[in-house]
């Protein structure tokens, strides 16, 4: 198509194989946009379009991405706010019928593409080569992750383990949990762990790291676990493990327990309490 079609935080330049998204890097605009600066996305790595009314008198573009198809999104497993989801296109309502022509072109050259993608068809994001986490820091060199641990907030486990580095073809997937969600973190799926298992808690396993207080935000944490995502795709033929297992019910007990604490200190909010004990029990 050659056209562009420019909306909030972004523009998209619709192509014959392809979209290339820009992100805006205004003062507005989401971190993890601006981290991401643009990305192409190939038609055959879209499986529908929609167009919906947004909030305040706007329209939203959103190109659904394919199973497998994209590092990042495979990483973020659904966890992204809708205002940081980079298939959405927000758009003035007056810009309604425009897009509402782009979307019905976009459908025309995307039918057929809703079987799962055997390989990542979008490049993973540029990522930074390091982040900081509550409890140690991370950095990935493209062939290894490392994590230094931080004495002010890393468990005995972790400090008795020591520094930890795991090549990605030692590794079977990464698991990402949203910083914005109580007990955000970023675990690495090992092919063998030690003990044939890897520690329940992520504060406990010397293959993770922990967010909060303000670290490990998305734009840093999540294009992170994407990049490595990637690599562990390209190091290995085996499947790329995302989900995190199922804990022990009685590990999912003493976690419930300490969140109702945390309840009762004010230090959690009641629908913030409901919200994650409820994440918990479905655990089970």
């Amino acid at each position: 198509m050659g056209d562009v079609l420019a909306g909030f935080h972004a523009a998209w330049e619709f192509e014959s194989d392809s979209v290339l998204i820009r992100f805006e890097r205004g003062i507005r605009t989401p971190k993890l946009f601006q981290t991401l600066g643009e990305r192409r996305v190939p038609l055959e790595a879209i499986t529908g379009v929609t167009l919906t009314r947004g909030k305040r008198g706007t329209t939203v573009l959103h190109a659904v991405p394919r199973p497998g198809a994209d590092p990042l999104m495979e990483a973020a497993a659904g966890q992204l706010k809708e205002s940081s989801d980079p298939y959405r296109l927000v758009l003035p309502a007056d810009r309604e019928t425009l897009a509402e022509y782009y979307a019905d072109e976009l459908r025309a050259r995307v039918s057929g593409n809703g079987e799962p993608a055997e390989r990542f068809l979008v490049d993973p994001p540029k990522a930074p080569a390091q982040f900081k986490a509550y409890d140690g820091k991370a950095s990935f060199d493209g062939t290894s992750v490392s994590f230094r641990w931080f004495w002010t907030g890393a468990s005995s486990a972790k400090w008795k383990a020591g520094d930890q580095s795991f090549p990605v073809t030692g590794l079977s997937g990464v698991e990402w949990r949203s910083p914005e969600v109580f007990e955000g973190h970023l675990r690495l799926l090992r092919r063998d762990p030690a003990g044939g298992t890897q520690p329940a808690q992520p504060d406990q396993d010397p293959a993770a790291v922990v967010f909060g207080l303000g670290y490990g935000p998305v734009h840093e944490s999540l294009p992170f676990a994407a990049s490595v995502l990637a690599a562990v795709r390209a190091a290995g033929s085996g499947p790329v493990a995302v989900p995190a297992a199922r804990r022990d019910p009685a590990d999912i007990a003493e976690r419930i327990r300490h969140l109702g604490e945390l309840h009762q200190a004010g230090l959690v909010t009641d629908e913030e309490f409901s919200m994650k004990k409820a994440e918990l029990l479905a655990e089970l």
